[in-house]
């Protein structure tokens, strides 16, 4: 079950949604709104060393590296 991201035009909100099947939202959950539609997620991963520590990254060349947001819905990057 992913859990994608949505977009509301009639609030500008972001909001993240919990899929089952083919299970859509069908408005905003802060305002109702009916006109969302999914976005484009970003995804990476951290690589660890044997001590804990990251090793490689696949978002450090990019504004999110150091960003420790479990989503980018509210950061705007």
């Amino acid at each position: 079950m992913p859990i994608y991201e949505y977009h509301c035009q009639k609030c500008n909100q972001d909001f993240e949604y919990l899929v089952f099947g083919s299970d859509e939202p069908e408005t905003c959950p802060s305002c109702g709104g009916k006109k969302v539609h999914r976005l484009m997620s970003a995804c990476g991963f951290k690589s660890k060393g044997s001590g804990g520590e990251t090793v490689r990254s696949s978002a450090s060349s990019s504004s999110c590296g150091g960003c420790s947001a479990t989503s980018c819905a509210g950061c705007g990057s």
